[in-house]
């Protein structure tokens, strides 16, 4: 009986992930367990470190602990979502549903507290890195300029390649969150939008029962965006239905 070599890993197995936690023991786990599946991974303990290797070998995905002493696991994740295209999964003990909601706002894919599966942390980082792959524009590079696109509507203007919202008292600051909540209402403008669509397109992933991760985002925005965000009037809800984007949206 002749046997075959085994198959090639798939593309995504090859992939490199950076592991960011102060505790040694924790980040030798996880790297032991993923290198078992094929991946190539980096160990570290400081933000420092993570940023030195952002810079000289940026990995496809970042599992980020928030809990890390003396520095501000938001403002390091941030910091990941401004500068790099790569996947960003929050692994913390940190399981308040605010410390949820502002993790994913800051732009992180994907939330998971401890203690976890391993296994399920696996599917997880696997499911990133497949929507990542499916993105053109997300290869785990620093992002490129490029000729500004913008989406007007009403008095504002969402410039989509530098990603500002302007208005006629000039910038209005918009988290990640809340910028790809607004472009995705832009780019459907006159669609009733389910929460858990807005949820796919936003953070790729769908509803939990009690996720109200796009409630909250909604609420935030129109304080932004409207005249009064108790009478809301480009933002409006559809009872049982989602949420709407009412005015006409021109590009240019």
């Amino acid at each position: 009986m002749t046997h075959q070599p085994p198959a090639a890993p798939a593309v995504s197995s090859l992939a490199h992930i950076a592991i960011l936690d102060d505790e040694v023991d924790i980040t030798a786990l996880l790297a032991h367990y993923l290198q078992g599946h094929g991946y190539r991974t980096t160990q570290l303990h400081s933000g420092a470190a993570l940023l030195e290797l952002m810079a000289r070998d940026t990995p496809a995905l970042v599992l980020l602990d928030l809990g890390l002493p003396g520095e501000d696991g938001f403002g390091l994740a941030r910091q990941l979502r401004e500068h790099w295209n790569c996947g960003l999964v929050i692994v913390t003990g940190r399981g308040d549903a605010i410390d949820k909601v502002v993790g994913l706002e800051v732009g992180a894919d994907d939330y998971v507290t401890k203690p976890f599966d391993l296994r399920e942390l696996l599917a997880r980082c696997k499911a990133v890195l497949r929507r990542a792959a499916a993105k053109p524009e997300a290869a785990p590079t620093p992002r490129a300029e490029a000729p500004s696109a913008r989406l007007r509507f009403e008095q504002w203007q969402l410039d989509t390649q530098a990603r500002r919202l302007l208005g006629a008292q000039g910038e209005v600051a918009l988290t990640t969150g809340e910028f790809e909540l607004l472009l995705t209402f832009a780019r459907h403008a006159g669609r009733v939008l389910s929460r858990d669509f807005l949820l796919e397109q936003t953070r790729g992933r769908e509803a939990g029962p009690y996720d109200r991760t796009i409630d909250v985002q909604v609420g935030r925005l129109r304080k932004k965006i409207e005249i009064d965000a108790e009478q809301p009037q480009l933002i409006k809800s559809v009872r049982g239905a989602g949420y709407i984007f009412v005015p006409p949206v021109s590009t240019g």
